[in-house]
């Protein structure tokens, strides 16, 4: 979570430079506040939050009960039409706009940030701190580490994957009793004590004995015996690099193993459960009951098998906190990850209907560069030079690419919310340009549509996005609207979904077709959707541009993440496993061997 304060005590004038200079130069040129002086602005005091350097720190979760009958902040998202490869700014935006809020608007603004993936910052995209002279400092830090948070789920994961096939390969190979007496050693006392996890288990299958003595044969059976159907284990292992050769593996080949060998696969770390279930619990109490609720996979005899133990959008306890801390009048800026065909839609129907939290303004970045793609433009491929009709003026091409922008903004204001158009806007982007994509903005419904330069600028260059933001937040007066009720079944959830993206319709595999039976039958048919597909498209093709219709939408597989709370329908060749381009983003990260600054983030 990174924060913006309007306190004068914690603003320095911008000094900005013309071309704007990389943004790791630009990070580095900038001497951060202790992150004390920060919290001070915001009213948090020393033992309301935990120190990690000089620069960061994490706010502890008693902060949430103290404040818990204080009034709310203003509640806005920034997502963004269909991008291309290289982005359109969404996080730069979001940051700009929290700029021109509390440095130049004066008012009491927090920015929820999503920590990034170290997929995409040694990938295709860099970093994802925002950009130019909007951006959160310190970058290196922000992009390659933070609080260690990710690498924590990516142990954590990867504790439970090991735990699962150690436990099939323990079954495997003893005897009940084997088995009972090992999870029931005998104490020195010389008596067997159940774990207070183990009760956990035994509730679940209504055995109501506490002393391990008084399990019966068939009971001790039950409780020693996962019996886990290796075919449908769906935990796969993680890591926080981008590696397509994990997408498939064989695990087991060693002889110690005793030909437990099964095929899996290597999931990007962010797209663990236990992350999901991190960014949408609402207290540690909960975030334990999710993480129990997780499914690994079934038991031979069909049932769902839970971890047992005592998860695109930041943390609904980021967003809530930070809605107490700015006050009645102050805001809080959040950003929904990919296209807001994906990432808005799973903000509202997914994280607001968990946090109960409603959106008072959508905030939707568009760029001349990605409509006049959507308008029939040459492909942009991350590594080339723009072909030169993304660098002279083409009116006729970004008012074709407007239909991109429109349906965005028809979606998003279903949900009840007012929309404004960010028009993050370049060096080679013309006035005529940025003016039609305004009118285009403005006749498909949009509350307002602005042009910004904060790249160049910083907070100054967004404050006319901070005007239109203050005036939709105050004007709103409807409630939130979700696309689905959660008693729809299934495939009418996923129906719905599709019909947003323009589809005539959906496919689905035999797989898929097996999934949702065994999914409605297991009684997880009235948890929400989270579409896994393409972000750069509508549709499951990322070729179709625009705003394409009639096309039919290919689910492959389903899957569920019960702990987190959703159901994940894959969507045509979605991986979540990238794999890196030929010339990834590492080759110009590198390490000042004076200063010891890492070199290179973008």
């Amino acid at each position: 979570m990174a924060t913006s304060s309007s306190s004068s005590g914690t603003i320095r004038k911008l000094q900005v430079v013309s071309p704007v200079p990389a943004d790791i130069d630009i990070a580095s040129s900038v001497e951060p506040y202790h992150i004390s002086a920060i919290a001070h602005e915001l009213g948090l005091q020393p033992h309301h939050y935990e120190l990690y350097g000089k620069c960061k720190a994490k706010v502890l979760l008693s902060v949430a009960e103290e404040l818990q009958h204080s009034p709310d902040g203003f509640y806005v998202v920034v997502g963004g039409i269909t991008p291309t490869p290289l982005g359109e700014g969404k996080s730069t935006t979001t940051v700009g706009l929290c700029q021109a809020l509390g440095a130049h608007l004066g008012q009491k603004v927090v920015t929820c940030l999503r920590q990034p993936s170290q997929g995409p910052t040694f990938g295709i995209k860099g970093g994802a701190a925002g950009g130019g002279y909007s951006q959160v400092i310190p970058m290196d830090e922000f992009n390659l580490h933070l609080t260690g948070d990710i690498h924590a789920i990516t142990a954590a994961n990867n504790l439970l994957a090991a735990a699962i096939d150690t436990r099939i390969f323990h079954e495997t190979t003893q005897s009940d009793n084997a088995l009972f007496n090992r999870l029931c050693p005998i104490n020195k006392e010389g008596k067997r004590t159940f774990a207070k996890i183990m009760m956990k288990r035994l509730e679940k299958l209504g055995i109501h004995k506490d002393d391990p003595k008084d399990l019966t044969p068939e009971e001790v059976n039950k409780f020693a015996r996962l019996d886990i159907d290796p075919e449908s284990i769906t935990w796969r292992r993680v890591m926080d690099v981008n590696d397509r050769f994990l997408r498939k593996i064989t695990i087991g080949q060693g002889p110690d193993e005793k030909g437990m060998v099964r095929q899996t696969s290597f999931d990007i770390s962010v797209a663990s459960e236990i992350m999901a279930v991190l960014a949408l619990t609402t207290s540690l109490a909960d975030m334990r009951e999710r993480l129990g609720k997780m499914v690994i996979g079934n038991s031979r005899a069909g049932d769902p098998v839970t971890a047992n133990i005592a998860h695109g959008n930041s943390s609904i306890l980021a967003d809530k906190i930070a809605l107490k801390l700015v006050g009645q009048e102050g805001f809080v800026v959040t950003e929904a990850g990919f296209g807001a065909d994906i990432g808005t839609e799973k903000f509202m129907n997914i994280k607001c209907r968990y946090s109960g939290l409603t959106p008072q303004c959508a905030v939707l970045v568009a760029t001349v560069r990605a409509l006049k793609m959507h308008g029939g433009g040459p492909s942009v491929v991350a590594g080339k030079p723009l072909d030169r009709a993304y660098v002279t003026e083409n009116i006729a091409l970004v008012e074709a690419g407007c239909i991109n922008l429109a349906k965005h903004i028809e979606n998003t204001k279903m949900y009840g919310v007012n929309v404004v158009v960010a028009i993050n806007m370049f060096a080679t982007d013309t006035h005529a340009e940025v003016t039609a994509v305004r009118n285009a903005a403005l006749e498909a419904g949009a509350f307002e549509a602005v042009v910004c330069t904060h790249h160049a600028h910083g907070g100054a260059g967004a404050v006319d996005l901070g005007i239109a933001v203050q005036k939709a937040c105050k004007n709103h007066n409807r409630s939130l609207q979700f696309l689905y009720k959660l008693d729809f079944s299934i495939k009418e959830k996923i129906g719905l979904i599709a019909k947003s993206y323009g589809a005539a319709g959906v496919e689905y595999s035999e797989q898929a077709e097996k999934q949702i039976e065994v999914y409605t039958r297991q009684g997880f048919s009235g948890l929400p959707i989270c579409m896994a597909k393409t972000q750069y498209s509508f549709s499951h093709d990322a070729s179709l541009k625009g705003a394409p219709t009639g096309f039919i939408l290919p689910i492959r597989d389903v899957r569920a993440s019960v702990g987190a709370g959703f159901i994940y329908p894959l969507i045509g060749t979605m991986s979540t496993m990238p794999g890196l381009p030929t010339r990834p983003c590492f080759f110009d990260i590198d390490v000042d061997l004076t200063t010891g600054k890492v070199l290179g983030l973008s």
